[in-house]
């Protein structure tokens, strides 16, 4: 596959992929979930590749969410298919069986969020915000952000964050456990590649064998929550409040709410 974009480069046994609309802040639209998945897949099958880092293009953002103009036509059965192909493509990333590194780069907002959160480590700039909005939309996390978010930072945190789509620091998600380290911005690329080749030195089979039992720690009752996600997802992307929500971002104005 022609990469539009991403962009796509291995370096020693690191591979780096860029998630490249730098105009749209790097919003995850239909080509551009099915370029990741794409990369995603020859990164699994490239046994030079040890470790991959993600991030954003340009200095605004990571990823700053899903493209929402594909959202607002969706119904109750195209909005759970959306949320599945998003969950299905994100949890190949966490289980690629190869540590996965975000460079948080600016905003992780919503999807970018989730990807951040599917990743095996977050690494932030300084000028990092993280959030998940979409509950000013009318929609909830539909890639997997309602299942991860609290089995990293805590039932109640995760409530607070998604239920008043408020924005955090790159500061506050390093005190709530959402990311592992913050540096500073002009680092942050530097920072994440001497990571990425600390691992790499180490033993790829141990690597991958802790990578599995530390995971195993977490997974009961994910599954199904995914599904009940994508489910939820689908019955508020038929609801009034949705269509009002996302056309209100489009526009520009405030959303006004009937709870319909």
């Amino acid at each position: 596959m022609i990469y539009s974009n991403i962009l796509y480069e291995k370096r020693d046994r690191v591979l780096f992929i860029t998630i490249n609309r730098p105009l749209a802040l790097n919003a995850l639209n239909a080509e551009t979930l099915n370029e990741l998945e794409d990369a995603i897949t020859k990164a699994k099958g490239d046994d030079e590749a040890l470790a991959i880092i993600l991030t954003g293009a340009g200095d605004k953002a990571f990823v700053a969410g899903a493209d929402i103009s594909e959202i607002i036509e969706l119904d109750h059965a195209s909005g759970v298919e959306f949320s599945l192909r998003g969950q299905g493509l994100f949890r190949r990333i966490e289980t690629l069986g190869k540590p996965t590194i975000a460079a948080v780069n600016g905003f992780a907002l919503g999807g970018g969020c989730e990807l951040c959160m599917a990743c095996t480590l977050r690494i932030a700039s300084d000028k990092a915000m993280f959030g998940q909005p979409e509950v000013k939309l009318g929609l909830i996390p539909g890639y997997g952000g309602t299942q991860r978010l609290p089995r990293l930072i805590g039932r109640s945190n995760a409530l607070h964050l998604t239920l008043t789509g408020e924005m955090i620091t790159a500061d506050r998600a390093l005190q709530v456990g959402l990311v592992s380290k913050v540096v500073p911005h002009d680092e942050l690329m530097p920072a994440v590649a001497k990571i990425a080749r600390k691992i790499v030195s180490m033993g790829p089979l141990a690597v991958r064998a802790a990578m599995r039992a530390i995971s195993a720690a977490i997974v009961p009752g994910f599954e199904y929550g995914q599904l009940l996600e994508a489910e939820l997802f689908g019955a508020v992307c038929a609801t009034e409040d949705m269509r009002e929500g996302t056309g209100a971002f489009l526009e520009k104005r405030k959303a006004e709410f009937r709870g319909k």
